[in-house]
């Protein structure tokens, strides 16, 4: 693929989520039912939905689901609408459950640890002990960071105003994942020795790739 048409796919990407943002932030402020509220709500689901019938199922499959979605969501339209608020909130507590969740679950018994996954991609094969033992505990805090973001999330949603929620979910979340990648990058540099020249986004898309040569 080109590098401009790469180029141009991330701006997209990134000029999507701002607006989604700000959208939704708009949303959340003004606190009055309507139907873009209710679009916006549910746009994540059907992306979600749909792209999981794409992946796995049929073109009946496919169909089926985006009917059966479609015919719930004109069945519960105005409930959704004077809800929006609580379907934000359970998709970006449900998010960030999931993420805890996924790294969580590489640390019980048995598994590798998903940072360590990462860094072995980068390094291409085996990590020295100390490496190992790092990316262990790197992944323990991403679980940590993902449960305290639920925790705050919530206890906002909760007890603050819906517009105060917003704005920590909408503009404060990103940055405060980028300040995570930018903390233990310092704190790897600092420890650790003989590092490989990759980096996390390496990982990741190697590790795309790999999922995608796999199917």
């Amino acid at each position: 693929m080109p590098k401009f048409i790469r180029i141009a796919r991330v701006i997209g990407v990134i000029s999507t989520i701002i607006i989604y943002a700000l959208l939704v932030h708009h949303i959340n402020t003004i606190n009055t039912p309507n139907s873009l509220g209710a679009i916006l709500a549910l746009m994540p689901i059907f992306l979600l939905v749909f792209s999981y019938a794409w992946k796995t199922g049929s073109n009946i499959f496919r169909i089926s689901a985006l009917l059966v979605l479609l015919t719930l969501s004109w069945a519960l339209w105005a409930t959704i609408k004077l809800h929006t608020g609580i379907i934000f909130w359970l998709l970006d507590v449900g998010l960030m459950l999931t993420l805890m969740m996924t790294f969580g679950r590489t640390l019980l018994s048995n598994r590798k640890p998903l940072c360590v996954h990462f860094a072995e991609i980068i390094n291409g094969g085996s990590l020295p002990v100390e490496h190992e033992i790092y990316a262990r505990w790197v992944t323990v805090a991403w679980v940590i960071f993902f449960a305290v973001i639920s925790i705050t999330s919530t206890l906002l949603f909760f007890l603050t105003s819906l517009a105060t929620w917003s704005f920590f979910v909408n503009f404060l979340t990103l940055p405060l994942v980028a300040l995570m990648f930018i903390c233990e990058f310092l704190v790897r540099r600092n420890l650790l020795t003989n590092l490989p020249a990759g980096h996390v986004l390496d990982a990741v898309k190697a590790y795309l790739d790999k999922s995608t040569h796999v199917r």
